[in-house]
């Protein structure tokens, strides 16, 4: 009975609520007027409300977006938020000069501070240098392009700008809703030429944010130099990988899981963006470069695969690569590096960028070399060319015992030739038989006999090699420092060496080097094999042309440390022709006295 009752009063309820809506309807909803947002500093028309942009809350740390995520809203049924005049945006701090244009929200210009710009004017102050390549036809840095790489429509929307200050700094806001959605972008200025970037976009969960293509404009020089670097660079699970785009046939892929960072080099710049939250995919894009100011318009064109079915024409292009990173649940929190490959900046950061400095195989060796050469700018002389002189002088000084054991062991082997010449002499027409064969028996006892020398007289056939074998680590780790530090790009020496990493390009360095290691060579004992003689007469020629191509202040430092090793080589002789001369006599038994001369 109670169930009954209970259903009953339920029904009436129901039905009391019903003639009450047909009696009494509710009034229908005023909608809010439609009303454009004026751009920064426009004046507001007569009667009209500008919409205020909601601001990210201060102390934040990725910027969240404020853009209304209602399921199924159309960003036609919102206010509009939309500028009508384009302008420009400029954020800025001690490291960098950022410009943003209102016009899609992207970059267009981007100024790192205190770096060596003007090349061939020793003393030149450092200046900015231009990261943003202006290219034709190229879209800009932060454009939104779709799975295939096609651009959105937000790219030619008005955004309206915002600011406001954080505890990281001022962040500029951008935002836009209209015909061409609803989009949110958010920059923030670090220190060290870091950037925090904030992307959202309403309804649509994939969309690409693109970088590129290429870093910084390259001059025809550049270009041609075997130094210069253009690659796309990734970690993923600590490891770093590189990418030329002249070996790219089509468009590589990286899944975001386990990315820790991404971006595009050259051989001392770096443009890298290190995701706060998960990416779904990253994009490397192939393409071609058109200088400015050519007709051809196809900047931003796929390289075709494979390349060698390009047109001659295109062949001579520069080929670089367009990076884009794909969002995950609408939107992408990153943090970026707009730089130069400055290696303890680099090795400040917390995010392994200092793995893009490339040092080679030596680069535990080559890192303390770059910290000293840079001690010794700061400290000592305010020139990179002085420093190296200067560093290559503290280095022989380190290594003088090295180089002292290699002089006794040359004397003891100049010494020895004589005897062991007569012992080639005396197997000379046992080595091959009557028809002309070669004896292996006879070649065995012959080096048999003398190592047997070697071991009489004490002397180590290899003690004169031992010191080059050690000076090779330092070569090449001043090749890796030469080819890899920013430091000492565009750094000038004296007269015309006005880049210590550009070859001379008059040729004086490499022939005065290729001249001291002829003379360091007539210091050194001639070796007793008449076909390692010839070779050794022929390699300062090979030297000199191998360093007509290389860095200045490479051959600086080569030319230094032989003018060194000959001024010690001197000076011991000339101690050693002072010493008293110890004669060895045989005596009977075939014991040994020395008498002193």
């Amino acid at each position: 009975m109670d169930n009954k009752r209970l259903l009953i009063a339920a029904v009436l309820s129901m039905g009391v609520l019903f003639l009450w809506q047909m009696i009494f309807p509710p009034p229908e909803a005023t909608p809010p007027p439609r009303t454009a947002v004026a751009a920064p500093g426009a004046p507001a028309a007569p009667g009209s409300t500008t919409a205020a942009v909601p601001a990210a809350a201060p102390g934040a740390g990725a910027p969240e977006t404020a853009i209304p995520a209602a399921p199924g809203a159309a960003a036609a049924e919102l206010p509009p938020i939309e500028a009508t005049v384009e302008g420009r945006e400029v954020l800025e701090n001690e490291a960098v000069r950022a410009e943003f244009t209102n016009r899609g929200a992207r970059l267009v210009s981007l100024r790192v501070k205190g770096i060596n710009v003007e090349v061939g004017k020793a003393g030149t102050p450092p200046g900015d240098l231009e990261l943003v390549a202006p290219r034709q036809e190229s879209p800009l840095p932060f454009s939104l392009v779709g799975a295939t790489g096609e651009p959105l429509p937000a790219n030619g929307a008005m955004f309206v700008a915002s600011r406001e200050n954080t505890k990281d700094g001022e962040r500029l806001s951008f935002r836009y809703r209209g015909s061409a959605g609803e989009v949110e972008k958010s920059f923030v200025l670090g220190p060290d030429g870091r950037m925090e970037i904030a992307v959202a976009v309403a309804g649509q969960k994939n969309f690409n944010l693109l970088l590129g293509p290429g870093l910084r404009a390259r001059t025809a020089a550049e270009l041609a130099s075997r130094f210069e670097l253009r690659r796309a660079v990734w970690s993923a699970a600590g490891e770093v990988e590189t990418l030329d785009p002249g070996k790219a046939k089509e468009t590589l892929e990286i899944a975001g899981e386990a990315l820790d960072w991404v971006g595009l080099e050259d051989t001392y710049f770096l443009t890298a963006v290190v995701p706060l939250r998960p990416v779904s995919k990253v994009r490397f894009r192939p393409v071609l470069l058109v200088p400015a100011g050519e007709e051809r318009t196809f900047d931003n064109r796929p390289v075709p695969a494979p390349p060698a079915e390009l047109a001659a024409a295109d062949k001579e292009l520069a080929r670089d690569f367009v990076l884009e990173i794909e969002a995950r649940e609408g939107r992408i929190d990153a943090t970026s590096y707009w730089g130069s490959k400055q290696l303890d900046h680099l090795t400040a950061m917390p995010y392994g960028l200092d793995k893009t400095v490339q040092l080679g195989m030596f680069g535990f060796l080559a890192r303390p070399l770059l910290y000293s050469l840079q001690w010794i700018h700061a400290n000592m002389v305010a020139n990179y060319g002085w420093a190296i002189i200067l560093l290559t002088v503290a280095l022989k000084i380190v290594l003088l015992p090295l180089s002292l054991s290699a002089f006794k062991s040359m004397r003891k082997m100049q010494k020895l030739n004589p005897k062991m010449q007569a012992v080639r002499e005396r197997w000379k027409g046992k080595l091959r038989d009557k028809s002309g064969r070669f004896n292996p028996d006879a070649q065995r006892q012959m080096n048999e006999e003398i190592m047997g020398l070697y071991r009489s007289e004490g002397v180590n056939p290899a003690g004169g090699c031992f010191p080059m074998l050690i000076q090779l680590p330092v070569f090449f780790s001043f090749y890796s420092l030469l080819s890899s530090a920013v430091e000492l790009w565009h750094s000038p020496w004296i007269l015309w060496i006005h880049d210590l990493t550009a070859s001379d390009p008059y040729y004086v360095l490499p022939i005065v080097m290729g001249l001291s290691q002829i003379v360091q060579q007539r210091m050194t004992p001639a070796p007793p094999d008449p076909v390692q003689k010839r070779l050794m007469q022929f390699l300062p020629v090979v030297f000199t042309i191998f360093s007509l191509g290389f860095a200045s202040g490479l051959v600086l430092y080569w030319l230094t440390n032989n003018v060194l090793t000959i001024a010690q080589q001197k000076l011991y002789n000339s101690f050693k022709d002072h010493e008293p001369q110890t004669e060895v006599v045989v005596v009977k038994g075939g014991g040994r006295k020395g008498s002193n001369s």
